[in-house]
């Protein structure tokens, strides 16, 4: 419990009063308040829930539901009529984890991260991409190439699922690294293109940076955590402020402003109907993670 923070009380209500208007009757979570069932907000709350040792029912049918979208090779899909979408796989990872009623469930969708990879080639010397095309990392899509979202995210529920030292996770982190913008940050997977050095992202930039604490050296993202901690002031949208708390607390550099801007973030959302359920409990993690996100999965774990 020593890593996890003590939000205000009214805070924690806030957040949760909000995500329990979302659970369905049949079991998961809606993208959306009075939305439809989705995987990646279903694993999403499933993770926030289990931080607050309440509601094991509700979470265990929200595992249940998932089971409906993973296929027979362990993938878990975003729809069963796109089996090709995998995206959400490390997100049942983590929401699985610790599970004796998924367990089953939770190994195939570690095989499949294990043995998956995205599709890569030796580029030419002409190519007009900057970054290096043959580390494995994960794709969105089976069968394409990989991309900083879909490999942080494998990274983190591979290291937190005991494979942290595996090979695929050392070239996972490898691929962000070469990825890394020269003057810091992270887009969606490219350095450059045609020679011109693209712009960064806050919430790949924080994802990545979960992905790469500790195992590399803090000079190797000394540039993208200055990043991060010069655009945070002006961060007021749930994914782009979540992850880039996130980031900057897996590497011990949390600013102290962190609950008045999650508060003015959740503010400015009400105004527009609320936020998606993905986003919401993006939010929600970093308001109760003091190291990053693998520090909020590891207290469900332990």
């Amino acid at each position: 419990m020593n890593e996890i923070m003590n939000p205000s009380i009214s805070r924690i209500h806030c957040f949760l009063s909000e995500l329990f208007k979302r659970v369905l009757s049949a079991g998961g979570v809606a993208d959306h308040l009075h939305g439809r069932f989705r995987v990646d907000a279903t694993a999403w709350a499933m993770m926030v829930l289990k931080t607050q040792d309440l509601e094991s029912e509700v979470v265990k049918v929200a595992g249940d539901r998932l089971l409906d979208y993973q296929m027979s090779d362990g993938r878990v899909v975003i729809a069963v009529d796109h089996p090709e979408a995998v995206w959400p796989t490390p997100l049942a990872v983590l929401a699985w984890q610790n599970s004796d009623a998924h367990y089953d469930a939770w190994q195939r969708a570690v095989k499949f991260l294990l043995r998956s990879t995205g599709v890569h080639w030796k580029k030419p010397d002409n190519d007009t991409v900057g970054h290096d095309t043959l580390i494995p990392g994960w794709p969105w899509i089976d069968q394409t190439h990989s991309w900083v979202t879909p490999t942080s995210l494998s990274m983190l529920a591979l290291t937190v699922a005991g494979y942290g030292e595996h090979s695929r996770v050392t070239a996972g982190a490898d691929l962000l690294l070469d990825r890394q913008l020269l003057t810091g940050g992270w887009n969606y997977g490219n350095s450059s293109v045609l020679g011109t050095q693209l712009r960064p992202f806050p919430e790949t930039t924080g994802m990545a940076l979960n992905a790469l604490a500790g195992r590399v050296p803090r000079e190797a993202v000394a540039p993208s955590l200055r990043y991060l901690q010069g655009c945070l002031p002006t961060l007021r949208t749930p994914l782009s402020l979540g992850w880039s708390i996130l980031g900057l607390q897996a590497w011990s550099s949390s600013p102290a402003h962190t609950e008045k801007w999650i508060y003015e973030t959740l503010e400015r959302g009400s105004r527009y109907g609320g936020h998606d359920t993905a986003s919401l409990c993006v939010l929600f993690a970093a308001s109760l993670a003091t190291k990053g996100l693998e520090s909020l999965v590891r207290h469900n774990v332990d």
